[in-house]
């Protein structure tokens, strides 16, 4: 059995000071180019992946067992991976497409949500967790008890993509290294309210009416004012060691942002003009001296996918002979 997941980019948390009684509320849009990940019964467990990646399925595969009595036995091969604490949701695809793989093989009729639940994933938000269940543009309701619910959901246009720029720079922070900034965090009831206001009639309107210029104005918005709440923790709107490439993306791409606690920064374009913007962007890293790999990022709308070993062989050799 084959799992393919996508790549999560986080575009911001709304409200960490539970104003209306609803902590956070993320937005996020999936990509394609996530794990994929092969999964076989066996008389044993064997594990082929790296560093954490392997303590991540070790870890998943107890607490199916634990809640679901799935048993151990298994060959889990991590054929791609999402780089660890880039700010591009690696943890959260990688536990569900090891818990969806397992529910798979066993026949249970569980929900990728209950098993997020299971996971402990989404505990301060659902991005990841939607983007792996149906990918495009989810927005979450907020925490109150336990896995926030999915309040919108949009396919992401196919013409626009993101250039990616992942500097070589300090990693974000892991989850036991942000449990005490999220527990702790309050932001500003004022920023919370200009962020909804941008999302309801701006950012939404322009992504229903396909116009790219007006959502990437209101995108680079949210991420100005998301900023603010995390201040404190990271020295400003932004990381400051990717101030610099924040620039070129300000001045050359329709909106630009920070996935996460970066470094991954993003700008929003048209995927026809990627060409040009990726040499542009390597010249201008290469000028100022910064190591970092420049990617597409693709919108992915399907969430991950779950195939049959033979039907993933037979995919590739119609590839192939195509």
């Amino acid at each position: 059995m084959i799992i393919r997941t996508p790549r999560r980019l986080h575009l911001g948390l709304i409200d960490p000071s539970a104003t209306l009684g609803r902590r956070f509320g993320s937005l996020g849009v999936a990509l394609e180019g996530g794990y994929e990940i092969k999964l076989i019964e066996s008389d044993g467990l064997e594990i082929i992946a790296e560093g954490e990646d392997r303590d991540t399925v070790e870890a998943v595969v107890r607490r199916m067992n634990s809640a679901y009595e799935t048993g151990v036995n298994y060959i889990v091969e991590v054929r791609r991976a999402i780089p660890r604490h880039v700010g591009l949701g690696s943890t959260t695809q990688l536990s569900l497409a090891v818990a969806a793989g397992i529910a798979k093989l066993r026949n249970l009729k569980v929900s990728i949500e209950e098993l997020a639940r299971v996971l402990g994933r989404g505990r301060n938000g659902g991005a990841g967790v939607y983007s792996f269940a149906y990918g495009g543009f989810v927005i979450d309701g907020g925490v109150r008890n336990g896995l926030p619910p999915l309040i919108f959901r949009e396919n992401f246009p196919e013409e626009w993509a993101f250039l990616l720029v992942i500097p070589e720079l300090k990693p974000g922070l892991d989850e036991e290294e942000e449990k005490p900034v999220m527990a702790s965090v309050t932001g500003r009831a004022d920023v919370a309210m200009e962020i909804s206001h941008r999302i309801l009639l701006g950012l939404l309107p322009a992504l229903k009416e396909r116009d790219v210029k007006t959502f990437g104005e209101h995108l680079s918005a949210i991420q100005r004012l998301v900023g603010k709440h995390f201040e404190p923790y990271q020295g400003g709107e932004f990381r400051e060691d990717v101030k610099l490439v924040l620039d070129f993306l300000a001045e050359k791409t329709y909106g630009h942002g920070q996935s996460s606690w970066g470094p991954t920064v993003y700008g929003l374009i048209l995927r026809s003009d990627f060409g040009r913007l990726s040499a542009e962007a390597r010249d201008y890293l290469r000028e100022h001296g910064i190591k970092a790999k420049v990617e597409l990022g693709l919108p992915n709308n399907t969430g991950a996918e779950i195939i049959g070993e033979s039907a993933f062989l037979e995919r590739l050799i119609r590839s192939v002979g195509g």
